[in-house]
């Protein structure tokens, strides 16, 4: 490899990041760290354990988990610090990584852009699919890692919390954290596309429709700060800024170092080679769409037109329903941050038992439901 493609490959590595800052961390990045440190300090302990807990009934904590994550139009590497802030509030392992998966995989801005563009009958088997994968993994990491589950229940029971006088207080921190919510989801349900009244045809012109989004954001987030130094102790404000750094030290660095190689890794992967292996409707051919979708970065709602163009080419829907599932759902950013999080060992399990759970499942549902 001479100079002048290791430049080339530095440049798309650093294309891949410029694009990444520039459209992904003021909208997403920064409401998500704040809220996950929001839910760090003024979510009770107690409730999250009860519902979401080691010892709550899995017949309840993994629904609400699923459910509760479809509303959130999240990408892989905003879902990371809310998911984390769960984690550690006390929820168990399983609805952790349920949420960790749902929220990108299958929310609901994302089921209706899949339905308007690849129909209606592959937005139902994404949700459904990914509702299988998702309690099938849950119930995986459960199992897997009950041992480490039961130490970090009795450590919680054991150890004095020295935020606790603001999380029994909580009716302006529950608002607080609503705001957060609405602040970071509002753009990308209500900055998709921009509003007719406006008699702009923006056709693809991302930038014009991020300015909008941006727009939307800044007025929502003027709102959520105002509220938070007006109403909010200043005590706590710090304590939440606190957790919130910690959020983006923990996690800010590796998704960074991702994005990087996931531009290098796109400027190496030739075109024909990916027409020839996702074609047809075969087990190796999902297995296949599975693992670029795990490895690739989607923002929110751009894996449909991929997928769309896709099987254009000759792809099968078996394997465009696992790069619907793990493009969203995956990345190598969101694999580097769950590692600093949650360890090596729950992330390889994670990784692994997801990838083979959605592999196998979307091959069932391609040659089950659909025939070439």
């Amino acid at each position: 490899m001479d100079l002048s493609q290791v430049l080339a490959l530095m440049e798309a590595g650093l294309d891949s990041l410029i694009d990444y800052i520039a459209y992904h961390v003021v909208t997403c990045l920064i409401p998500a760290f704040l809220l996950a440190g929001a839910m760090s300090v003024f979510l009770s302990r107690d409730a999250i354990i009860r519902y979401l807990g080691l010892e709550s009934r899995k017949i309840i904590s993994f629904p609400l988990a699923a459910v509760s994550s479809l509303g959130l139009a999240v990408c892989s590497c905003t879902v990371i610090p809310i998911a984390a802030g769960l984690y550690k509030r006390g929820s168990s392992i399983g609805p952790a990584f349920i949420f960790l998966w749902v929220a990108p995989a299958a929310n609901i801005l994302a089921l209706t852009y899949t339905g308007a563009i690849l129909g209606v009958d592959m937005a139902g088997a994404r949700i459904a699919t990914a509702f299988a994968t998702a309690f099938l993994v849950g119930l995986a990491m459960t199992v897997i890692f009950r041992n480490d589950e039961a130490s970090r229940l009795k450590k919680m029971r054991l150890e004095r919390v020295a935020t606790t006088s603001i999380t029994i207080g909580g009716v302006k921190g529950i608002v607080l954290i609503v705001l957060l919510v609405v602040t970071l989801l509002m753009p990308n349900y209500l900055g998709a596309v921009l509003p007719s009244y406006l008699n702009i045809n923006s056709g693809e012109d991302k930038l014009l429709i991020y300015g909008y989004k941006l727009l939307i954001f800044a007025v929502l987030f003027a709102i959520t700060m105002s509220y938070a130094l007006k109403f909010i102790e200043r005590d706590h404000v710090g304590v939440w800024m606190h957790e919130t750094l910690w959020f983006v030290r923990m996690i800010f660095p590796l998704l960074l170092v991702g994005v990087f190689v996931i531009g290098v890794v796109s400027k190496l992967l030739p075109e024909p080679w990916i027409r020839e292996w996702l074609g047809g409707n075969g087990l190796l051919q999902t297995f296949i769409a599975c693992i670029i979708g795990a490895l690739s970065y989607f923002a929110t709602l751009t894996e449909a037109p991929f997928v769309s163009m896709l099987m254009s080419l000759g792809m099968g829907k078996g394997p465009a329903l696992a790069l619907l599932l793990t493009g969203p759902g995956m990345s190598l950013p969101n694999m580097l941050a769950i590692i600093r999080i949650f360890t090596v060992r729950k992330a390889v399990a994670y990784i692994l038992v997801t990838i083979v759970i959605a592999t196998l499942a979307s091959f069932i549902v391609g040659n089950t439901i659909w025939s070439l």
